[in-house]
């Protein structure tokens, strides 16, 4: 059994939901595990991940405006240190998921044909965000 430790930066240029599906996979073929377990933990308070409909946008589009009905932008929040946006990016977070553990069998993720790992981007003006990644499992 081995494992890896590493990290992907990703710089969404807006809030939504962005594929990161690609950049996992690039640093998963990297590695020398082909069979083990993938766990990936979004290293921020405003931002999570997601497992996703990765063939529909208008399934992302509902997904974004249902979060932005549940947690709207308001001044009735006490937490608003960096603007209107800050305690509804907080809800939204703690609403859904900041980390994933995906199973990995001949070296890819084992994701279904219509599914998508996204960063779920909370904020308005987004910073770059670190994801970061721990390989555990069995060399090829």
């Amino acid at each position: 059994m081995r494992q890896f430790i590493g990290s992907v930066i990703v710089q969404a240029p807006a809030q939504g939901l962005h594929p990161v599906g690609r950049e996992v996979g690039q640093w998963l073929s990297a590695q020398p595990i082909t069979d083990g377990l993938l766990t990936l933990l979004c290293r921020h308070t405003s931002a999570s991940l997601l497992i996703q409909e990765n063939a529909a946008p208008a399934a992302r589009r509902d997904l974004e405006a249902y979060f932005a009905r549940v947690a709207p932008e308001s001044t009735d929040y006490e937490h608003d240190d960096e603007g209107p946006d800050d305690m509804p990016a907080h809800v939204r977070s703690a609403l859904t998921q900041t980390s994933l553990s995906i199973p990995v069998s001949r070296g890819r993720l084992t994701l279904g044909m219509w599914q998508g790992i996204y960063l779920f981007e909370h904020r308005r003006q987004p910073p770059a965000r670190e994801i970061a990644l721990h390989l555990i499992g069995e060399p090829g």
